[in-house]
């Protein structure tokens, strides 16, 4: 099958699973699924693939999810639910490095055969995690405040506090994706690659995030959809 096509079923079948997790657990659901994304996609950010003649990483759309997350949040429970998810992304990347680093210390038996693979998959650098995780606190606290902003924006110009929905959602999702491209490019990789280098990465995975960051708009409002209808 090809990569294209698999990035496309991967990013329908992650917002819905979103979407499923919240229809059944409510809020629960959306910390829920934060946890699983922010684990899930820092292993599947190892793994590079060519697509739509690119060169790119796969996590962009668990990553992207968690912008998600946090956008369904603040849209129905307010900025302190969607404040409670990003704080839960960061325990759980803080608290899953040291366990999964901690593996690495045993000395695996003779008949093991999974060890080479853990770590391969886990000795990830320090740089590399510690720059993770300040830009994964800067931007998604960015995101939380900027959909607040453009939502008091909309409702004062336009008198309506319901509608734009897809302005506060592409105002604050497109602008921090476009943080975290520039910021954890220059610090997980400036000095290692070259300009140029750096710019092709930024330019492709910023072209991602756009992709992602409107795809998750018609989610958005199906997640407010649900919550009306159960509410009624």
């Amino acid at each position: 099958m090809p990569n294209e096509l698999l990035l496309i079923l991967s990013l329908i079948f992650t917002f819905s699973a979103v979407l499923v997790a919240f229809y059944i657990f409510q809020e629960q659901g959306l910390y829920l699924w934060t946890i699983i994304a922010t684990i899930a996609a820092n292993i599947e950010a190892l793994i590079v693939v060519n697509a739509f003649g690119m060169e790119m990483t796969l996590g962009n759309i668990l990553f992207a999810s968690t912008f998600l997350v946090t956008d369904i949040s603040s849209e129905i429970y307010g900025k302190k639910t969607a404040k409670k998810a990003v704080y839960l992304g960061i325990a759980t990347s803080v608290i899953f490095i040291p366990i999964s680093s901690s593996w690495l210390l045993y000395t695996p038996n003779a008949n093991d055969w999974a060890m080479p693979s853990i770590r391969t998959i886990f000795s990830n650098t320090p740089r590399l995690m510690l720059v993770g995780i300040i830009v994964y606190v800067i931007v998604q606290l960015f995101d939380v405040w900027a959909y607040h902003k453009w939502w008091a924006f909309t409702t004062k110009k336009f008198g309506d506090s319901k509608k734009f929905l897809w302005i506060r959602n592409n105002g604050s999702t497109l602008i921090s994706q476009l943080m975290n491209t520039v910021l954890f490019t220059l610090g997980a990789f400036l000095g290692v690659y070259g300009v140029e280098t750096l710019i092709s990465i930024m330019v492709s995975s910023y072209i991602i995030f756009v992709v992602t960051s409107v795809a998750d708009t018609p989610f958005v409002y199906l997640a407010r959809h649900i919550y009306e209808k159960k509410k009624s």
